[in-house]
């Protein structure tokens, strides 16, 4: 039963990771990045205060050391702030199939940093991954004109593979503190949306804003920063067979990719399957055993 739990646990995050690409793109239609951030980061504050108050942690923040709790404060800085501001502005620039696409190459990145940052030995299987899925990358970003090099958007490339950099960083160094994850990110999102509140303030941000971009904000930051992340973390208590639900994310980006085409109208490209294809791959290639 507890099982069956977490398989439903799991597929209801992989469910709302797979529609948040299509809500970013939408609002950022009716909103800026800061716009959105602004409204996004600010739901999820109170949706983690919330869940931390069910769930009876809120007793947590007593017995919580000071260094810890300035150390998640000034990851506030990392996430939701830059990280979040790179990754919208990325899909601000890109069709959304292209961003969402790019933004699964976190888990490779977070391996390549691991090995740089806490000078963990570079396996030649994670090399191999990085070939296989920054390939996907260039198919993706070249709109299939690989021998040309012809980018479609470098500059939003760039932006959405230095968003999956910021997104490494954050969970090293956040993980290293071993606290509660709710915690963590309540405290992050705390300092965090103070951060965005003042950089809207000094973007002239916070004007009225149309109700579709609201709306659609309003969905990022109760799903994407909130209850999805909540689900996933309930199906990895709950399970007993970690690899296999963990498996269950890389149905995320092609479910997204139909989320794309349906509600944004969006013609995916075959180069974008095809380079979304290499990544997943990539990334299967990294997780399967060693000494094959």
């Amino acid at each position: 039963m507890a099982e069956k739990s977490a398989y439903m646990y799991a597929l209801g995050a992989v469910f709302l990771w797979s529609s948040v690409a299509t809500a970013f793109k939408f609002s950022l239609v009716h909103l800026t990045p800061t716009q959105l951030l602004v409204i996004a980061s600010g739901v999820s504050l109170l949706v983690l205060g919330a869940l931390l108050g069910w769930q009876g942690k809120i007793i947590l923040f007593r017995s919580l050391p000071k260094k810890y709790i300035l150390a998640m404060l000034f990851l506030g800085a990392v996430n939701p702030f830059a990280y979040y501001l790179v990754l919208f502005q990325a899909y601000a620039l890109l069709p959304a199939q292209e961003a969402q696409a790019l933004n699964y190459t976190w888990a490779l990145t977070l391996a390549y940093l691991s090995a740089f940052i806490l000078k963990q030995k570079l396996h030649p299987r994670q090399i191999v991954a990085g070939i296989i899925c920054y390939t996907g990358v260039l198919v993706i970003a070249t709109q299939g004109d690989v021998l040309g090099l012809s980018f479609g958007n470098l500059a939003g490339v760039g932006l959405a593979l230095a968003s999956t950099f910021l997104w490494a960083f954050y969970w090293i160094y956040s993980t290293k503190w071993g606290l509660d994850p709710l915690v963590g990110l309540f405290l992050n999102f705390s300092s965090g949306f103070a951060l965005v509140l003042c950089w809207a303030w000094a973007k002239g941000a916070l004007v009225v804003m149309p109700w579709q971009g609201v709306l659609g904000a309003v969905y990022v930051g109760v799903f994407e920063m909130g209850v999805a992340f909540f689900l996933w973390l309930q199906a990895m208590q709950k399970t007993t067979q970690t690899a296999t639900i963990a498996n269950l994310i890389f149905l995320s980006p092609f479910l997204s990719l139909v989320f794309i085409g349906m509600v944004l109208k969006e013609a995916i490209l075959p180069s974008t399957l095809v380079g979304l294809g290499l990544i997943v791959m990539g990334l299967l290639f990294q997780k399967a055993k060693k000494g094959v």
